[in-house]
């Protein structure tokens, strides 16, 4: 399962997170205007040779989003403006649509992960999440939920909230997408292995659960805590191995249910429906045996 942290900024942190064995380093340009920072391409050169890959959020678009990519050249664009009005309810995809087609003809090499906004449980129950995300999806290699609020703390760009998304909401797009979907959205130590194991995203990303605090409990923007850290990566690991004593569990009651069924086939007028069960079964336990033999890759 992907492991991947932002905000990191210095070749100090970066260099700790790939010790500590994070899967994706991200860091962040804040403005077209101040778009080069050699301190960032750094960060970026320093897991080269690694396995870690990195990510980079420019928040702007444009001529210079191309400057800014043919600088750094990252792993990852990761593209995360906001998708909707501040009610949640119309879409504003065309501009973005054509950036990501530009960026796939422009860069790549460069793989490109979108935010997906989902609204808090609870919150905004008719908001577009999987449309958004079909429509998206052919232009996208990876997609990153994040946590809509509608006020965002960075105008103009979803995330860095601190708060949870809709888990269910968030499961859904993991079952009815066909590209890797990595959860963020308040991920810390303490909620993590619960949200893996409901939702099973292909990643787990945190920034704000991760950072140092000040005096009055509040997190440091662009400041790692790497206890946080490490304690992140433990807890994802635990799910990790939860999630997958579950899915063999399952595996063995469906293959038991598969030699049942077909045991009690009669020898002559097999029914439509005895056979769908079973195709359906051995649909699933294929599905499942799939999973299991990419995480053993």
């Amino acid at each position: 399962m992907i492991i991947q942290i932002y905000e990191i900024q210095t070749p100090e942190e970066a260099e700790k997170c790939i010790e500590l064995g994070v899967d994706r380093i991200g860091s962040v340009i804040l403005s077209a205007e101040e778009w080069r920072k050699p301190v960032i391409r750094e960060v970026i050169r320093l897991s080269e040779g690694t396995r870690t890959k990195n990510s980079l959020i420019p928040l702007f678009q444009g001529e210079t989003l191309l400057r800014t990519l043919d600088y750094y050249q990252p792993h990852f664009v990761h593209l995360c403006d906001n998708l909707t009005d501040r009610q949640g309810s119309n879409m504003i995809l065309d501009q973005h649509l054509e950036t990501q087609e530009t960026l796939k003809k422009e860069f790549p090499e460069i793989g490109i992960m979108r935010s997906i906004p989902i609204p808090m449980d609870g919150k905004e129950p008719d908001f577009p999440f999987m449309k958004i995300a079909r429509a998206l999806e052919p232009v996208s290699d990876c997609f990153l939920i994040d946590t809509w609020v509608g006020e965002e703390p960075v105008e103009g760009f979803v995330g860095i909230t601190g708060k949870t998304c809709d888990w269910k909401r968030a499961e859904e797009l993991v079952k009815k997408t066909n590209i890797p979907v990595i959860l963020a959205g308040g991920l810390s130590p303490e909620n993590v292995r619960d949200a893996l194991i409901q939702v099973q995203p292909e990643g787990a990303d945190s920034c704000t659960g991760t950072n140092a605090t000040g005096p009055e409990g509040h997190p440091i923007r662009f400041k790692k805590d790497f206890q946080k850290v490490r304690q992140f990566i433990q807890e994802v690991r635990h799910a990790e191995t939860t999630i997958r004593e579950n899915l063999e569990k399952r595996l063995s009651r469906l293959r038991q249910e598969l030699e049942e069924r077909e045991a009690a086939l009669p020898a002559h007028s097999i029914r439509p429906h005895q056979l769908l069960a079973i195709e359906e079964l051995e649909e699933e336990i294929s599905r499942l045996e799939s999973i299991l033999e990419s995480d053993l890759n």
